[in-house]
């Protein structure tokens, strides 16, 4: 199944929108590519910054950039980041890479849906490992994940999810 989604799945969903765009010009201004370009470094930032910050922090967390972060100590010996893009959201990372995903289909216009096919797909997907992940962390972690979750509430976006 995954040689499957490897050859045909993959090169359908990613490929789509410059399908598209080959048949459909949106005809957007530059503004609107500027908003979409701006999108896209927001959606970077938000996805290298804290899968950055999480490996530094893994890799060494005396190091000045991670070194004021707070964190749980886990009964297993572990450290769940509190603070930081960590402490905004438990799928942060995830949060930009959907934001990245949304800009690449922003460039075909709003003139159909058939662009946004991976966003939505994408959308699906990370929900659905955010609670595949969220059962595994509470079985690896027990009491500690209930508390972390409390320290952070939010899955994807602070404030809202």
């Amino acid at each position: 199944m995954l040689i499957f989604g490897d050859h045909a799945w993959v090169p359908f969903t990613y490929s789509l929108q410059a399908r598209y765009l080959v048949d459909y010009d949106p005809r957007l201004g530059y503004g609107a590519l500027g908003g979409i370009l701006l999108t896209n470094c927001v959606g970077y930032m938000i996805f290298r910054g804290a899968n950055g910050q999480k490996d530094a922090f893994r890799r060494n967390p005396d190091q000045p950039c991670v070194s004021h972060l707070s964190y749980l100590q886990t009964k297993r010996g572990t450290k769940l980041l509190t603070s930081g893009w960590w402490g905004k959201a438990r799928k942060i990372n995830y949060t930009g890479d959907w934001i990245m995903g949304l800009s690449w289909c922003l460039v075909c216009g709003l003139d159909s849906i058939v662009p946004y096919f991976y966003a939505i797909y994408f959308a699906i997907l990370l929900i659905h490992r955010s609670v595949r992940d969220d059962h595994m962390c509470q079985t690896k972690y027990g009491s500690d994940w209930e508390e972390y979750k409390k320290i952070v509430p939010y899955r994807f976006i602070p404030g809202v999810v």
